[in-house]
């Protein structure tokens, strides 16, 4: 079949108006957040309903043709990328954006692979209850690729990573058959629990179409504490403090360095410092309840014991929403605005919660061996064991070399994390960027169970290759 007979028997499937074959229309699509990967396709395929996904797959297989899943293109790995041959198809899940069902008896909802996360959030609101996953991105990222990535964000430490969220999932295999599990029950024993395949395996075994989220109470009361601190060990003893007077009410816990926050303050216009001094590290605590009463009282009882035994300096507890959001913005844009700063190498790395303070401090000293004028901007989901070990660049340096240095910055990094018993990709996945270091941080006999379920699911390779493994 010519690549103009292909793309035909595509459009009679979705229609011509959803397969963008133009180069103008498909270059949103084709790079990622970082710019680091750049791909081509063929055409960009929009399905709008699971048959047609299906349909658009058996094509693929039949004609040994590369698909790449992509949801709202916002992941960090390039796992949504597809290579430079240009004779990809480059499955775009965004107009599978309806809420199918929510279910308030079972606290579940069903929604399609296109939803945004923020759209689900705002759909479990409607019958006032919570859906926890919650990601900077989460504006753009879709659920589908929140699901096929495993995605992990602040509120892990109380609710789990996205695959404790799900209790069923519908998926279109390689060759157009579609496994539907979009079952809500929360024991069911019959057998291999299919749905953990497909999540965390970045569309290289199936398209995640639909799935059955989990749903929570919504809080009734939310207390937000900004908190100065010395060291990260003291960071550690503070979260065994409030999680034993709190408990599961404990719902983020955020370590941020001052080299970050100062980052913060200067790119973003009428940002403030929470605190009247500045403190080597510091800790976004939140508590949630589902009682409107006495959280208040919990959360000053944790930081005046936390003040009192020295495990904190200084703290200050958000008084309005809008303070509340001041305190987030100081975290969640601790990323993006690390590219005003030049060039920035990043490692998405989880350790043991206990040897977080040794990994903050050797993987620390390593780096700046290795470049001593680098900046070190450590933070993240601490409550869980997840670093995202960034190093920004010197000052005034190339950013070009800077950058260039990559894969020996990664090695020096990924060294301790190994050592340590952690994993170098903690939430964002393999995809492109670390897929040649899986051999070296993964089982053996692991990675051949994971090709024997590959060679299984999809023998022909047509699902997103070269991602993975």
């Amino acid at each position: 079949m010519t690549d103009a007979d292909f793309v035909a028997a595509l459009a009679a499937i979705v229609g011509a108006a959803n397969v963008l074959t133009a180069d103008d229309a498909k270059a949103g699509y084709l790079v990622e957040p970082r710019d680091l990967y750049r791909g081509r396709a063929l055409a960009v395929v929009r399905p709008a309903s699971t048959d047609e996904t299906a349909r658009v797959l058996a094509l693929c297989d039949a004609q040994r043709r590369p698909v790449v899943p992509q949801g709202g293109n916002t992941g960090l790995v390039g796992g949504q990328i597809p290579d430079a041959s240009g004779r990809a198809v480059l499955l775009s899940l965004a107009r599978m954006n309806r809420v199918r069902e929510i279910d308030s008896a079972s606290n579940t909802m069903i929604v399609e692979a296109g939803v945004t996360l923020a759209a689900a959030q705002q759909a479990a609101e409607t019958i006032d209850r919570l859906f926890p996953l919650s990601l900077a991105s989460e504006g753009s990222c879709t659920i589908g690729g929140n699901l096929s990535t495993n995605a992990g964000g602040t509120a892990v430490i109380a609710y789990g990573n996205a695959r404790d969220l799900v209790l069923g999932l519908e998926v279109a295999l390689a060759d157009g058959r579609v496994l539907s599990s979009l079952g809500k029950l929360r024991k069911d024993n019959t057998g291999y629990d299919l749905k953990h395949l497909f999540m965390g395996a970045e569309g290289t075994l199936g398209v995640i179409t639909a799935a059955v989220l989990k749903l929570f109470p919504r809080p009734r009361a939310i207390e937000t504490a900004f908190v100065g601190l010395e060291t990260p060990a003291q960071a550690l003893a503070l979260l065994e403090l409030a999680q034993g007077a709190a408990g599961g009410a404990v719902t983020t816990f955020e370590l941020l360095p001052r080299i970050g926050v100062d980052f913060v303050l200067r790119h973003t216009p009428g940002a403030r410092d929470p605190l009247a001094d500045a403190h080597p590290w510091y800790v976004l605590l939140e508590l949630s309840s589902g009682s409107p009463h006495g959280l208040a009282d919990t959360m000053t009882s944790i930081l005046e014991n936390a003040l009192e035994q020295g495990l904190a300096q200084d703290a200050a507890v958000a008084a309005s929403r809008a303070q509340r959001d001041a305190f987030w913005a100081l975290r969640e844009r601790m990323s993006d605005v690390q590219r005003n700063e030049g060039g920035s190498i990043k490692h998405d790395v989880s350790v043991p919660l206990a040897r977080v303070p040794a990994f903050l401090e050797a993987a620390s000293a390593a780096v700046l061996r290795l470049e001593p004028q680098a900046r070190i901007v450590a933070f993240g989901h601490v409550g869980d064991g997840n670093i995202h070990f960034n190093v920004s660049q010197p000052v005034g340096a190339d950013k070009a070399a800077f950058l260039a240095r990559w894969v020996e910055m990664n090695e020096v990094v990924h060294a301790i994390v190994m050592e340590m018993g952690g994993s170098i990709s903690a939430e964002h996945g393999v995809g492109q960027l670390k897929r040649d270091l899986l051999p070296a941080a993964k089982d053996p006999v692991a990675l051949a169970v994971m090709r024997a379920i590959k060679a299984t699911l999809d023998p022909n390779g047509v699902l997103n290759p070269g991602k993975v493994i």
